[in-house]
């Protein structure tokens, strides 16, 4: 059994509409797949659609990615099966959402002053009808021939976290975020803790402390985690008592990452779905799940 819980779409920063998506993972022979947008649930109606009309079996987990900030550090947490209409959640999500404007602005006037000949309506285009976020500016500086990847972009000369042409944005506190996705009958995972290329991580006593806050599990099998990294992050989900999953954090062909580069085990995927009661996975064609 192939369990992918990590991926994005139009909805967010992704290339393949979530219908693409699924059509994709099925493709790939994943059984399980999660589409976990950056702050939004908008393309799940889409993406359970879709899985009527595949001709072998698919799972769909609905989730979310969200933003969040702890000591003045980014990180994401991966909430899964949360109920996508509780208010409070919904309410932090809106307001990540409503930020996303104003801090692309942001970042592209930095990238002009900085002699970027970037344009805003070069932005809007790449982002169709997506929500605004740092891998839209990102391609615009790759179609400029700036960078030459997407990932390059993520450097402290442009967007990383302090980079040059960095903007803040409105993000939650991992703790409360976790209160409100336990709250709303969902599971937190924390996504790709030790991605030390995309900038400053949490120390591990951090990680401690969300667990003790209610934590479930951390994403230990990404690409963005060399060897001794993910050996080192399975024993502290062992001491802490955390799930460990493992994803693709698949983009597209925004970044060269595939469906099923990670994965995570049926009993930790199973366990995940026992915790959960805000949404229950869906069953695509053939009802496997």
């Amino acid at each position: 059994m192939r369990i992918d819980l990590h991926t994005h779409s139009t909805a967010s920063d992704g290339t393949d509409t979530p219908a693409e998506l699924v059509r994709n993972a099925a493709a790939a022979g994943l059984d399980v797949i999660a589409l976990t947008d950056h702050d939004t649930t908008r393309g799940h109606a889409e993406a359970i659609a879709a899985l009527q009309d595949l001709d072998r079996d698919l799972t769909l987990v609905t989730g979310a990615e969200l933003s969040c900030r702890l000591d003045g550090i980014s990180l994401h947490l991966l909430a899964y099966l949360f109920d996508p209409d509780e208010p409070e959640l919904l309410h932090e999500r809106e307001l990540v959402r409503d930020d996303r404007v104003p801090r692309a602005r942001t970042m592209v006037r930095k990238l002009q002053e900085l002699g970027v000949p970037i344009t805003w309506e070069q932005v809007t285009r790449i982002a169709g009808d997506a929500s605004l976020g740092r891998p839209h500016v990102a391609t615009a500086l790759v179609e400029l021939g700036v960078v030459e990847t997407v990932s390059d972009a993520f450097t402290p000369e442009w967007l990383a976290d302090g980079g040059r042409a960095y903007a803040e944005k409105h993000e939650l506190d991992p703790f409360e975020a976790i209160r409100l996705v336990k709250a709303a009958g969902g599971v937190s995972v924390f996504a790709h803790p030790q991605a030390v290329k995309r900038g400053r991580v949490v120390p591990e006593s951090a990680i401690a402390r969300l667990s003790a806050a209610g934590l479930d599990g951390i994403e230990v099998d990404h690409l963005d985690h060399d060897a001794p990294t993910r050996a080192r992050l399975r024993g502290l989900a062992a001491e802490l008592g955390l799930l460990p999953t493992g994803s693709s954090d698949y983009h597209g062909s925004r970044k060269s990452v595939e469906l099923g580069a990670c994965t995570t085990d049926p009993e930790i995927y199973g366990e995940i779905t026992r915790r959960a009661s805000g949404a229950f996975p869906v069953p695509g064609a053939g009802g496997r799940g």
